[in-house]
C-alpha cells in the first residue's frame, strides 16, 4: 500500500477476509464456467445486451444520496430465465464494466473482490429460489422469489458491510445499519419486477424483453426526472435550514462582544458534542437538536450583566442567582425561533446535574434531555481546560480526571465513558474546528468621525493641590497635550461604558456588587491592578472594598483622616493623580511586607449628604495616570457615591431588622435563618448540631425589685458574656425577654456539658456583679438542650424539646459555683478563681408548665 492508502489497522482479519471471499467467489465461478452451456445464444445475446446497458445506469433513492444499479434486475431476471453459469459470466460481465468504468483509479483487489461478489450474491439467490420452487407446489416460485432476494441482498451488503468495517476499524453492526439497512425494500422491490418480467417472457418469449427495453428507459429517465425535482427541492431546503442555522449562530457571536471566550468555547462544544451523540446512538432530528444546542446554549448570557459574565474572581450568592437565569433566558429565546426538532430542552437543562443538585428545575437521571447531558459534562471538560477571566486553563488531561470524579453526581456515567475514551482525538477535532473562528473587531480605533450630531457632554477636569510632602504625590506625567474631545471621539467603548455605568449603577442595593460592576467597567476604560473604596466612619477612613493587587493589605486599613493619601483626598476633598500607594499608614508597617504599586489616582466621592467616602485605583508603574483617567472617575464620581449611600442604608437597615437592638445579638428572624441553614448544612455532611435554650430565673420578680434599666443592663451583659464563651461559629440569639438560644455546630456530648455549665456560672456570676445574690435573690440559668438527629429532624422540633427540657430543669434545685466577679472564662483559657457556692431553688419565684416554642412565639 502506498503511503496515501495506508493497511487498515485489522491487517490480519482485512486480509483473510478478502482472501477468503475472493477464493471462494473464484472457486464457484470457475466451477460453473467449466460447465457453461447455452440453449439459445440470441437469448443470451439479449440479457446480454440488456445487462451490460443497465450496468452503466444508476437509479438514484429519494432523500438519500445513495443510489442503485439496475443491473441486479437483469441478473436476478437471468437467474430466473438462463442456466446458472450463463448467469454467472452476465454478472462477471456487469462487476468487470462498473469497476472499469469507474472515474477513479482502482486495484486488482478491487476486481477480483468485485467479481467474486457477483457470483456469491447470484449463487445464493439461484439456490434459495431453487430450493422453494421445487419443494413446494404452485406458491413456491413467489416463496423462492422473496427467500432468494433477501439472500441476495444479506450476501452482497453483509460481505461489503464486513470489508468495510475491517478497512475503517468502524462496528461491523452499527456500519451495516447506517449504510445498508434502509435498502432492503428496494431490492425487494427490484426483486419483484424481475419477477413480473420473468412473467412476461415466459408467455410472450424472450424477444419481448428487447421491446420493453426503450419502454422500461422511459419509465427510468421520468423516474430520475422525478427524482431530481425531489432532490433539488430537498437540497433547496436543506440550503434554507442551513442559512436558518448561520443566522442563529450568529445571534451566538451576540455574547462574543461580551466574553471573547466564549465564540471558540461554542465551536469546540459543538464538536465534542456531536461526535458524543452520534457514539451514543443519537440520529436524525436529535443530533440536529444537539448540534443547534451546543453552538447556542449560552445565547441566554445575553440577559446577564456583564459585569458579572467578565467578573475576574468568584461570584457572589446574588451575581450566582443573576447568572443562573441564562439557561431559562435562552430556552425562551429558541423556542420563539420554532425549531423543527427539540433544541430549547437541551438548553434549558444543560446546567441540570446526574444527582438532581443543578439548576434550574432540579432534573436528575434521564429526566434530563439526552442532548443536555453531552453538554453539561463537554460544557465542563472545555471550561476547566480554558483559559478564563477567573483562572488558568488546566491541562486537558487533568481536567478530564476532575469531569470524571464527578462522575454519577454531575454527570451521566455513560456520557463521561465515551468522553474518556475520545477526548484526546475530540481535541484534535475541536482545535481544527476553531481555525476559521469568527473575530469581532472590538479594539480597533476608528479615525473619522469628529463628533456626534448633538455634540458632547462638557465635564469639568478638577485638577488637584499638590499635597503636602508627607504624601508625596508626584505630578502628571509629561505628555503631550490632549484634547479631550478628539480623545473621546476616538474611543470607541468609552462614552458608551460611562453610559452603562451610569444606567446600572442604581440596579443593586448590594455594595460589593455595585463596586464589582464598576470596577469590571472601569477596568476597560482605566488600566489597574488594584481598586479601593474607603468609607469615613467618625475621625477615620475604613476599607469598605477592595479587589486586585495587595487586596489583604488594604483591607486592614484604618486611615485617620488627613494622614496618607487617601487620608488627605478625605480631608480635603480633593482628587489626587499619581499619588504614592505606599505613604498609606498601616500599610507597608512591617518591613517584611513589599508592594509592586507604585501610583495611584483618587477621588472624594460626595453623596446627597455630603462626603462619603474615597474611590482609588492603583497601578504597578510609576506616573501611570493620565489627566483622562481623572476626568473618567470624576464622571462617575457623583453618581457612585449616591450608590454608596443607599448601599450603606439598606445595609444598616437589613442590619437593623435582623438585630436586637437591646443586646445586639441576632434576633428571632436572624435566629431562624441560620439554624435552617445549619441543620440543612448537617443533614448534608451528616454531622451533629446541638441547641440550647436558656432562661433567666426569677428575672421578673428581680426586674420588679431593681428596675427595668437595671434589668436591661443584666440582659446586656448576660449577651456579652455568652459571646464570650461560644466558638467563632456559634450562634447566640435572644428568643425573646430573658430567654436566649445558642445553636452548637458539631459539639460533642461532653463539651456541651461544659459549655452548659459555663452558661450557668456566667448567668450567676453577672448577678453576683450587680448585687443578686443572698437575700436579694440571685441569678440562675435554666437551661435545655437538644442535639440532630437523636432529638428531631426539624427546626421546630429541637426547639420544642430543648424548650421542654429548660422548663423541666427549672423545677429542680441545683448548687451552682459563681466565679469571683473580677474573674471570666473564656473558650481560649481557664483561670482558677475563687467561687461562691449558692443553692438555688428554681422555683422559688415562679411556677411555669412546659410549652412549646413554637405555640410561645
Amino acid at each position: 500500500r502506498s503511503p496515501a492508502n495506508p493497511m487498515p489497522p485489522n491487517r490480519i482479519a482485512f486480509l483473510t477476509f478478502l482472501s477468503t471471499e475472493i477464493l471462494v467467489g473464484f472457486i464457484i465461478g470457475g466451477w460453473e464456467l467449466a460447465h457453461f452451456h447455452c440453449d439459445s445464444w440470441p437469448r443470451f445475446l439479449v440479457y446480454l445486451f440488456a445487462s451490460l446497458i443497465s450496468s452503466r445506469l444508476k437509479i438514484r433513492i429519494p432523500n438519500t444520496v445513495a443510489t442503485l444499479s439496475p443491473a441486479f434486475i437483469t441478473i436476478v431476471l437471468a437467474s430466473l430465465e438462463l442456466s446458472f453459469p450463463e448467469t454467472v459470466v452476465l454478472s462477471m460481465a456487469c462487476a468487470a464494466i462498473q469497476t472499469v468504468a469507474k472515474k477513479v483509479e482502482f486495484r486488482f483487489e478491487q476486481l477480483a473482490f468485485n467479481l467474486s461478489l457477483t457470483i456469491i450474491a447470484p449463487f445464493a439467490f439461484f439456490h434459495g429460489h431453487r430450493f422453494f420452487a421445487e419443494s413446494i407446489p404452485l406458491i413456491g416460485g413467489q416463496i423462492g422469489l422473496l427467500v432468494g432476494g433477501t439472500l441476495y441482498f444479506l450476501v452482497n451488503t453483509l460481505i461489503v458491510g464486513l470489508i468495510s468495517a475491517l478497512e475503517s476499524n468502524k462496528p461491523f453492526i452499527k456500519s451495516w445499519q447506517l449504510a445498508y439497512a434502509w435498502s432492503y425494500p428496494y431490492y425487494m422491490g427490484g426483486i419483484c419486477v424481475s419477477g413480473m418480467l420473468s412473467v412476461i417472457s415466459n408467455k410472450l418469449g424472450s424477444e419481448y424483453l428487447v421491446v420493453l427495453m426503450p419502454v422500461a428507459y422511459l419509465f427510468y429517465h421520468g423516474y430520475n426526472t422525478y427524482v431530481g425535482r425531489i432532490e433539488d427541492s430537498r437540497k433547496h431546503v436543506e440550503e434554507v435550514a442551513a442559512l436558518h442555522l448561520r443566522t442563529i449562530e450568529s445571534l451566538a457571536l451576540a455574547i462574543e462582544a461580551k466574553d471573547h471566550t466564549t465564540h471558540a468555547h461554542l465551536r469546540r462544544v459543538q464538536t465534542y458534542a456531536i461526535a458524543i451523540g452520534e457514539d451514543l446512538g443519537m440520529r436524525g432530528g436529535d443530533l440536529d437538536a444537539l448540534r443547534a444546542a451546543a453552538i447556542l446554549h449560552d445565547i441566554g448570557k445575553l440577559a446577564v450583566p456583564e459585569h458579572i459574565i467578565c467578573k475576574p474572581g468568584k461570584l457572589t450568592p446574588e451575581e450566582f442567582e443573576k447568572m443562573k437565569i441564562h439557561p431559562v433566558v435562552g430556552a425562551e429565546i429558541l423556542e420563539h425561533v420554532k425549531f423543527p426538532y427539540p433544541v430549547a430542552p437541551i438548553v434549558r437543562a444543560h446546567h441540570e446535574k446526574w444527582n438532581g443538585s443543578g439548576y434550574p428545575y432540579g432534573l436528575k437521571g434521564e429526566e434530563i434531555p439526552l442532548g443536555a447531558r453531552i453538554l453539561a459534562a463537554v460544557d465542563c471538560l472545555d471550561a476547566l481546560a480554558s483559559d478564563r477571566q477567573y483562572r488558568r486553563a488546566l491541562p486537558l488531561e487533568e481536567a478530564m480526571k476532575v469531569v470524571e470524579a464527578d462522575t454519577g453526581r454531575g454527570f451521566d456515567p455513560a456520557v463521561v465513558t465515551v468522553l474518556k475514551r475520545r477526548y484526546v482525538e475530540l481535541e484534535r477535532a475541536a482545535v481544527a474546528s476553531c481555525v476559521d473562528t469568527v473575530k469581532l473587531s472590538k479594539d480597533i480605533k476608528i479615525e473619522r468621525g469628529e463628533a456626534p450630531a448633538a455634540g458632547f457632554e462638557m465635564t469639568a477636569s478638577r485638577l488637584v493641590e499638590p499635597p503636602s510632602n508627607e504624601v508625596n504625590p508626584q505630578s502628571a506625567p509629561n505628555e503631550e497635550p490632549i484634547d479631550f474631545l478628539s480623545a473621546i471621539a476616538s474611543a470607541r467603548h468609552e462614552v458608551q461604558a460611562l453610559f452603562e455605568i451610569s444606567q446600572e449603577l442604581g440596579n443593586s442595593l448590594s455594595l460589593a456588587e455595585t463596586l464589582t460592576l464598576v470596577a469590571s467597567r472601569l477596568k476597560r476604560l482605566i488600566p489597574h491592578e488594584a481598586i479601593a473604596l474607603y468609607v469615613q466612619k467618625d475621625d477615620h477612613l475604613e476599607t469598605e472594598y477592595t479587589q486586585g493587587e495587595n487586596s489583604k493589605l488594604f483591607q486592614s486599613l484604618r486611615i485617620p483622616l488627613g494622614e496618607g493619601l487617601a487620608g488627605w483626598v478625605a480631608q480635603h476633598e480633593r482628587a489626587i493623580i499619581n499619588g504614592n500607594p505606599a505613604v498609606e499608614p498601616g500599610y507597608l508597617n512591617d518591613p517584611s511586607k513589599f508592594t509592586n504599586l507604585r501610583s495611584a489616582v483618587a477621588i472624594p466621592l460626595n453623596g446627597v449628604n455630603g462626603f462619603v467616602g474615597v474611590l482609588a485605583l492603583y497601578r504597578t508603574e510609576k506616573d501611570a495616570f493620565r489627566k483622562d483617567h481623572l476626568r473618567i472617575l470624576m464622571a462617575i464620581g457623583s453618581k457612585l457615591a449616591v450608590s454608596v449611600e443607599n448601599a450603606r442604608k439598606f445595609h444598616t437597615a437589613a442590619s437593623l431588622s435582623a438585630t436586637d437592638e437591646l443586646t445586639g445579638l441576632p434576633n428571632l428572624k436572624s435566629m431562624f435563618v441560620r439554624f435552617d441553614a445549619e441543620l440543612a448544612r448537617s443533614k448534608r455532611v451528616n454531622a451533629g448540631l446541638t441547641v440550647l435554650v436558656c432562661d433567666v430565673n426569677g428575672f421578673k420578680a428581680i426586674n420588679d425589685r431593681i428596675g427595668h434599666l437595671a434589668g436591661n443592663r443584666i440582659l446586656k451583659s448576660m449577651a456579652d458574656g455568652l459571646r464570650e464563651i461560644c466558638r467563632e461559629y456559634d450562634m447566640v440569639a435572644r428568643l425573646g425577654g430573658d430567654e436566649f438560644v445558642i445553636i452548637l455546630p458539631e459539639m460533642v456530648a461532653d463539651a456541651v456539658q461544659v459549655k452548659v455549665r459555663q452558661i450557668e456560672q456566667l448567668f450567676a456570676r453577672v448577678g453576683v456583679e450587680y448585687g443578686l445574690s443572698g437575700d436579694t435573690g440571685a441569678l440562675s440559668a435554666s437551661v435545655g438542650e437538644a442535639s440532630f438527629p437523636d432529638d428531631g429532624q426539624t427546626v421546630e422540633d429541637l426547639l420544642s424539646e430543648a424548650d421542654r427540657r429548660m422548663y423541666l430543669a427549672k423545677r429542680k434545685p441545683r448548687l451552682i459555683r459563681v466565679p469571683a466577679p473580677a474573674t471570666v472564662q473564656t473558650p481560649k483559657s481557664t483561670i482558677a478563681v475563687p467561687v461562691q457556692l449558692h443553692l438555688v431553688s428554681t422555683q422559688q419565684h415562679e411556677t411555669v408548665e412546659p410549652a412549646s416554642i413554637g405555640a410561645r412565639l
